[in-house]
């Protein structure tokens, strides 16, 4: 009996150490506050802007590569192999009054948690995709001036490209036409 409560007594002993090195570098609520409010942008060129920042964060801040970029999704490889490394999966959903909420989602595939904290990698991304400065470091060692964009205005109106020329139907072959012999013909 003695041994039985030992080993429960060591097991949960060792359950609270695991989950005290997953809780480790608690965040402030303010940081929580940061992480969890929406990203909207209202308008189509904010939203361009926030969205190319968006791509030029997680570029400078994982570890794994781009694995999709479009208009409406940026997201890593990973997680894998059991590293504390974030995954970033963002997401830019139009309405129909031309705004736009762009979405923060970061894991791991680490028992023991992610390095970053997701929510303080959240409050910085955030606080990046609106025209701040990253806090974060880089994964080359770059702090918050050394990868600061300066806010993006919107570009200038260009002018409507003229209509083009009707296109003329291709013949089916080029057999009889004007100019073509029928013959190959090789240089001098």
């Amino acid at each position: 009996m003695f041994r039985t409560r030992l080993s429960v007594s060591t097991l949960a002993s060792g359950i609270a150490l695991l989950a005290g090195c997953s809780t480790q570098g608690q965040v402030s609520g303010n940081t929580m506050e940061q992480a969890t409010a929406p990203l909207t942008c209202t308008n189509k060129a904010e939203c361009d802007a926030w969205w190319g920042r968006a791509q030029v964060w997680v570029t400078n801040h994982s570890e794994y590569k781009l694995q999709t970029v479009t208009d409406s999704i940026i997201q890593t490889t990973g997680p894998s192999g059991g590293k504390r490394a974030l995954a970033y999966q963002i997401t830019k959903t139009p309405s129909n009054e031309g705004t736009a909420t762009i979405g923060f989602a970061a894991r791991c595939d680490n028992m023991l948690g992610c390095e970053p904290n997701p929510w303080k990698a959240g409050a910085d991304f955030k606080q990046f995709v609106r025209g701040g400065p990253s806090q974060m470091g880089t994964r080359s060692g770059a702090t918050a001036s050394g990868n600061a964009l300066p806010p993006v205005s919107p570009a200038p109106p260009t002018k409507p490209i003229p209509p083009a020329m009707p296109v003329q139907a291709m013949p089916p072959t080029l057999d009889n036409q004007p100019g073509q012999s029928g013959q190959s013909q090789t240089p001098e």
